[in-house]
């Protein structure tokens, strides 16, 4: 079960029992953040993207991973920061069997990890989604969709797009929408020109879904197009983001 404590609001002094929020890492084990009780939980008065992120370590394998940093919403209107402590190094020995490991052969080495195909991998936990009741929700609910599709670093974009929110990680390039109105041609065609000049894919996450010539136009570029329904789990509209859901990278 995740930890829980007391949490005060400094705003109303309201007292809440606060839950740690468990969150499944790539072992297929829970992850919950460690909170800190010794420190008081702070107000959110702007959003700094970095602060927004916390690295949670898997007590199982020892995989140290981003998830959204802990908040709780007051009844007052203070949006509170959860205190989490830093997670402690990983010092398990290392496996000697695996040390200066070579490839299999046709195998492509990359740096830092082994590609495998991925009719030889592990198959993919069922994707755990976040409900979405605000535009951060709806970065969160993208964010940890690219996670589960095998995507890592995810960051803030260093180029902001024309609308939403823009995402990165290695090798691809996310936009996400979280207006009212539908992700237009001009949306798609903007999201796929940055991303060629990054030499990286590119997917799209609308809230409101996609007008005709839009959706005709990724189609045709190969652009994958999701839609995020309310209960955080991105659902493809088209293609190719049927064949990213279905293997993933």
């Amino acid at each position: 079960m995740a930890e829980s404590m007391p949490v005060r609001c400094p705003a109303c002094l309201r007292e809440h029992l606060y839950a740690a929020p468990s969150y499944p890492c790539a072992c297929g084990a829970p992850v919950s953040p460690s909170l800190d009780e010794r420190a008081p939980a702070t107000a959110v008065t702007h959003r700094v993207w970095d602060e927004q992120w916390v690295t949670v370590r898997c007590a199982a394998c020892g995989r140290g991973d981003q998830w959204p940093h802990p908040e709780l919403g007051c009844p007052c209107g203070t949006v509170l920061r959860i205190p989490v402590t830093r997670p402690a190094p990983d010092t398990r020995p290392t496996d000697p069997r695996t040390k200066d490991a070579q490839p299999p052969p046709g195998a492509t080495k990359v740096p830092g990890a082994l590609r495998t195909p991925r009719s030889s991998a592990r198959p993919r936990r069922a994707f755990q989604p976040v409900t979405i009741r605000t535009a951060r929700d709806a970065v969160t609910a993208a964010a940890l969709y690219l996670r589960w599709l095998g995507y890592q670093d995810i960051r803030r974009a260093d180029q902001r797009p024309p609308s939403g929110v823009g995402l990165a990680a290695r090798g691809v390039l996310a936009q996400v929408d979280p207006t009212v109105s539908p992700a237009s041609l001009r949306d798609i065609e903007c999201l796929w020109l940055t991303a060629m000049t990054e030499s990286s894919d590119c997917v799209y996450f609308s809230l409101a879904g996609y007008e005709d010539e839009a959706r005709a136009r990724a189609e045709n570029l190969g652009v994958p197009l999701f839609v995020l329904d309310l209960t955080g789990t991105p659902q493809p509209v088209n293609s190719p983001a049927d064949d990213l859901d279905a293997t993933g990278v």
